[in-house]
């Protein structure tokens, strides 16, 4: 017998954290809004730590993934639990999607289907690479690269030419312990900043734009980013249903970010399918709409 409906996934910060700021506290709010449309449906709902050991897994029906913000920090432990719990019960997004999603060799994929992505190169463990030479062979004048299972722009740098020879010693150590992906930057990430755009079912509810502090290039709140909401034009719109649309099932949540490439030309920087910052705050009635696709997955599985 199922004694819960659905778990919200969050990571052990954010379960009754001892002390609180502003920021905790937009996350405590993120999820408290997710599981009061849940519970407007009469589903019975928790709060959990993923890596919460106590828990037996096999009492809920289905979990949805949240706040579950440390999972690249323990990848392996992670990985572990996913290939234990997609057995015990229903995984919102789904054990296939969050598989492919955690590692950004799937910008690739999109790109095959037809999904205008930034030039991208991806570069495997252990593979020596002079980062100068690359530059020169793309025509690039500046990079960014970062690793291909990460978040919140943990390694992520942006480089110059002038920035190689310093950058070397770092890069090496880099590369010997996980794969990376080298893109050229895009400048207007600087100018006009990246727009999330909240997609749910495939279908679009509400867009942020997020731009860096000055000085910057990062967008991520977490290094003094700003957020605004966003009206994104027709385009925009359909460029991140068709994203989320390419995959078979749709998923039930996912942010689409986007950006202007160096040609002004719109692409998909990050579609976020795992834990995406999805913004209920700034629209509620979007946490409302995700419970009612949940509760009707739910109902399929009756």
């Amino acid at each position: 017998m199922k004694k819960l409906d659905v778990v919200v996934l969050t990571d052990s910060r954010y379960v009754n954290p001892p002390t609180k700021n502003d920021y905790i506290n937009n996350v405590l709010k993120e999820d408290e809004l997710v599981m009061n449309a849940l519970k407007k449906f009469n589903l019975k709902v928790d709060k959990k730590d993923w890596n919460d050991a106590a828990f037996d897994w096999s009492t809920t029906r289905s979990v949805i993934f949240r706040s579950t913000w440390d999972y690249f920090d323990k990848f392996d432990e992670f990985k572990a639990w996913l290939n234990k719990i997609k057995n015990q019960c229903f995984l919102i997004n789904s054990h296939e999607i969050i598989s492919w999603n955690v590692d950004k060799h799937y910008l690739l994929d999109l790109q095959n289907k037809g999904i205008p992505i930034p030039e991208s190169i991806f570069i495997p463990k252990n593979k020596s690479i002079d980062l100068s030479s690359l530059m020169k062979k793309n025509q690039w004048d500046e990079i960014v690269v970062k690793p291909t299972i990460s978040g919140a722009a943990k390694n992520t740098y942006r480089l110059k030419e002038e920035d190689l020879s310093s950058f070397k010693n770092k890069w090496e150590n880099l590369i010997s312990q996980e794969d990376f992906i080298i893109q050229e930057f895009q400048k207007q990430v600087i100018s006009k900043g990246e727009v999330a755009l909240m997609v749910f079912g495939g279908k679009y509810t509400h867009a942020v734009l997020k731009q860096a502090k000055k000085g910057d290039f990062r967008v991520q709140d977490d290094f003094g980013g700003s957020i605004a909401i966003y009206n994104p034009d027709k385009e925009m719109i359909e460029l991140a249903e068709k994203s989320v649309q390419t995959m078979s099932p749709v998923p039930a949540y996912a942010r689409v970010d986007v950006i202007w490439n160096n040609k002004s030309k719109l692409v998909v920087s990050e579609l976020e399918l795992i834990e995406p910052e999805l913004w209920f705050r700034l629209n509620p009635h979007a946490a409302d709409v995700l419970a009612k696709y949940i509760n009707g997955l739910l109902a399929k599985k009756i």
